[in-house]
């Protein structure tokens, strides 16, 4: 890597590192206690024929790096492969995924707080990204902030965001997806991700892995699938992840809950993030 490349991946990971050290990295609890560990960050190229694939897989309405930075800047002249696309994740902490291991029917409450207030603060964090980069000469857009994020029907996969954190991580080389459709990371899968595209020369981050389900020992070597007996909704099977009745057990059942006991909103579950071996690493045989 060239001294500019490691400078601008300098002032990028500074930028999230400070952020995160920010009051505004919290559970709101009344303690000070963060919602988030030390963030993880990798970088993928805008032209990476990855994004092309997962449009052709996911929809037509499925954005590239191209297409959602176009629609940040649409007077800009530029090509794909002029953009990069930074990727991070927020691990959850020690204590969260510890709470969240007693439960078994719905989520513990750092983990309700982890959905809202930390996703409050995920979001607040792609704009401040962007928007130093953008403010240093360096075009940026967070797409999951964009006005037309949206979800649309999938011929393939049901509903499905116009921009996927998890796809996008899973390009930068962070991870592979497991059975229950969660992203196994290098710090495991109970995490947020956030991505933000920049008109910048940088340098990606080599995928240590293959496929695109690697590190999930069940596709791996046809063992674990302990994620099927952490769903109380029974939405994790062999076959994979039933996305319709997941959603419905969540508005159901957890959102309502949340709402009542802990005064937060969002969608939280989680349960088949926690109590797993890959809930905090990759594990060891699928490496």
């Amino acid at each position: 890597m060239d001294v500019n490349q490691e400078q601008h991946k300098r002032r990028i990971e500074n930028i999230i590192r400070d952020f995160c050290a920010s009051p505004a990295n919290s559970l709101e609890n009344g303690t000070g206690e963060p919602a988030w560990d030390d963030a993880q960050v990798a970088y993928a190229r805008g032209d990476d024929p990855l994004f092309d694939q997962l449009r052709a897989d996911i929809g037509p309405f499925y954005w590239t790096p191209y297409e959602a930075f176009k629609l940040a800047y649409p007077e800009m002249q530029y090509d794909s492969s002029e953009l990069a696309v930074i990727c991070y994740i927020l691990p959850q902490t020690e204590a969260t995924r510890l709470e969240q291991r007693a439960v078994t029917e719905v989520p513990a409450e750092r983990w309700a707080r982890s959905r809202f207030h930390g996703e409050a603060f995920n979001c607040a964090l792609r704009l401040h990204l962007a928007e130093q980069l953008t403010q240093a000469g360096t075009p940026a857009v967070a797409p999951e902030r964009l006005p037309d994020f949206d979800y649309r029907q999938s011929e393939r996969f049901g509903l499905a965001s116009n921009w996927s954190e998890r796809h996008t991580a899973w390009v930068a080389g962070l991870g592979t997806f497991g059975l229950s459709d969660g992203l196994i990371t290098r710090v495991g899968k109970a995490v947020r991700f956030g991505s933000v595209v920049v008109k910048m020369d940088l340098e990606a981050t080599p995928r240590p892995y293959a496929g695109h389900q690697d590190w999930c020992l069940w596709y791996a070597q046809g063992t674990c699938g302990v994620c099927m007996q952490r769903c109380p909704a029974e939405a994790i099977t062999e076959k994979g992840h039933d996305k319709p009745k997941c959603f419905d057990y969540i508005r159901k059942v957890t959102a309502p809950y949340v709402r009542e006991h802990y005064g937060t909103g969002a969608t939280p579950c989680g349960l088949c993030q926690v109590k797993i071996p890959c809930e905090a690493r990759v594990p060891v045989s699928a490496r």
